[in-house]
């Protein structure tokens, strides 16, 4: 979709947008206009209050964050997490102010400056590689979904962040927030330490306010980890309900885009604008009466009270005495406002799941061959063969850390209609879904469940790669359910998440749970880009 055709074009998905959250935030806007200094912080719907009450143009704000990236990724603490500023970013948000001027708002989202993921399709001037030089140079048709729909409701598209390269799916020693053509991403509170991924760029560019919101991608933690570890809200809503089509494919069983946002009210907002079926993605078709209107009208300051929240502690917990910690002080937040706790509420089917990396390996070779065929016309690579002999040949520029086995694996898979591709799937699906989540929330008559997102940030660790993250994404990831991560607190200076996962379809149980819990403690704050994270020495050589 060019540029003069969606300025001109409002589409039918953007109506469903609310704009109540817009004369909200009007009616508490103060009188005075948000200093740049405020900037960083501020939410969507306090940008959109200075925008109507003309304090504020979209293209000064667009001025603004741009300024802000070169600054952070250029001269300052070189975080490495944009790819590329859209060129055309100023221009549009210049058109998009003239049509406030002349039309109103078409939303909550109207001349919002929002950062994507480099493997989510854009037909416009940037990019889109997957952080890859096998992609390099190669232009989409169109624009991917989550892409139109953004434009569709008025957001600008301010630039591509850096990602852990094919989204983390090349090496089991891979380095989250490398990739080959952006390098390495750094966490935005201790420069040293990994920022997680593979949504790396986007919780990055988040967390240090160089946008108003983010998009990431996630087929196994890439949302929730990089948000829990970079001191932001993630939410990863459940598969289907956010179309796939011209995002650079993992596995369809577990893919889907979320928003990366400092406030669970802006994922509200940012998820209303993007959910919704799809035609080019067959397998939105189940959201059909599931997709709610206005995601904002979740909100609910109370809404923790008469809850029962059940806590997910083997497996879960072990993994950080400080993460472990943060928990306990979040259970008594949890209760204080009402909720009733039941602990444990341990899922018994994890010990019984195995194989679900497998199911991946399974999709990947089907699905990334699809998305060359649709969206990299041109391209020199149409098979994933053709990928790994790419990374063998430019192996000094895509291979100088780690290699490419999970790609060797995967081009050994047979097709999937083979029976032990489809039995594995039933079986990791059943665990997960009837025999875990479904069970458990059931047994115990349970809202949601709740645990550590992840452990504290590790050092980044170019030579051995990544050493685990204590991440508790996969059981909902593998069930394809919802959850959201909220910030938790702080260890030695380094954030840590809170996790609500639950059912199928219940995303608007999750935003009031967590917009509850997030208004109750307000744990977010900035990070101070430090160069290393505040750990004390304790004579004996160990932190």
């Amino acid at each position: 979709m060019k540029r003069r055709t969606f300025l001109g074009t409002v589409a039918a998905s953007s109506a469903a947008v609310s704009l109540a959250n817009v004369r909200v935030a009007l009616a508490a806007a103060p009188g005075a206009p948000i200093p740049d200094a405020r900037l960083p912080e501020a939410t969507i719907a306090e940008l959109q209050a200075e925008m109507t009450a003309g304090r504020l143009t979209s293209r000064r704000l667009v001025e603004f964050y741009t300024r802000r990236i070169a600054s952070l990724d250029g001269r300052g603490p070189r975080l490495g997490h944009v790819l590329e500023v859209n060129p055309e970013a100023a221009s549009i948000a210049a058109d998009l102010d003239a049509e406030r001027r002349t039309r109103g708002p078409r939303g909550p989202l109207h001349g919002i400056p929002v950062l994507i993921k480099d493997n989510i399709a854009t037909a416009d001037r940037m990019q889109t590689t997957a952080g890859s030089y096998a992609l390099l140079g190669v232009r989409p048709p169109r624009d991917g979904t989550v892409a139109a729909k953004l434009h569709a409701a008025g957001a600008v598209i301010l630039g591509k962040t850096n990602l852990s390269e094919w989204a983390n799916y090349r090496s089991t020693r891979s380095v989250s927030g490398w990739s080959g053509r952006g390098g390495q991403t750094r966490n935005p509170y201790a420069l040293d330490r990994n920022p997680s991924g593979s949504s790396s760029g986007s919780a990055v560019g988040a967390a240090s306010g160089t946008c108003a919101a983010a998009i990431g991608t996630e087929t196994n933690g890439s949302i929730i980890s990089p948000s829990s570890l970079c001191g932001i809200v993630g939410f990863k809503p459940t598969v289907g309900l956010v179309s796939r089509a011209g995002i650079v494919p993992i596995a369809h069983s577990q893919d889907t885009a979320g928003p990366m946002t400092r406030t669970v009210a802006d994922a509200a907002a940012l998820l209303t604008a993007i959910a919704g079926a799809d035609a080019l993605d067959e397998m939105t078709a189940v959201s059909d009466g599931h997709v709610a209107r206005d995601y904002t009208t979740f909100l609910d300051a109370d809404g923790l009270r008469g809850t029962r929240i059940g806590v997910i502690r083997e497996r879960y917990t072990g993994n950080s005495v400080g993460a472990d910690g943060l928990l306990e002080a979040a259970l008594v937040a949890l209760r204080e406002r009402g909720a009733e706790i039941v602990d444990p509420t341990n899922v018994a089917s994890l010990a019984q799941l195995t194989g679900s990396g497998d199911l991946l390996s399974w999709e990947f070779k089907t699905d990334i061959e699809r998305y060359l065929a649709e969206w990299a016309p041109g391209a020199a690579v149409r098979t994933l063969e053709d990928l790994i002999a790419f990374n063998r040949r430019d192996a000094a520029r895509e291979m100088p850390f780690f290699g490419q086995e999970i790609f060797e694996q995967a081009a050994r898979r047979g097709p999937l209609t083979s029976p032990e591709y489809l039995q594995l799937k039933e079986r990791v699906q059943r665990l997960t879904r009837a025999e875990g989540i479904d069970a458990v929330m059931d047994q115990h008559r349970l809202d949601a469940l709740v645990a550590p997102s992840a452990a504290p940030a590790r050092p980044i660790d170019l030579i051995n790669g990544d050493s685990g993250s204590g991440g508790t994404s996969g059981l909902a990831a593998i069930a394809g359910y919802p959850s959201i991560t909220v910030p938790m607190g702080y260890v030695r200076g380094l954030p840590v998440g809170l996790s609500f996962i639950g059912r199928a379809w219940s995303e608007g149980v999750m935003l009031r749970l967590a917009f509850a819990y997030e208004q109750a403690t307000r744990h977010r704050r900035m990070p101070r880009f430090a160069a290393t994270a505040d750990v004390p020495w304790d004579g004996r050589g160990r932190g």
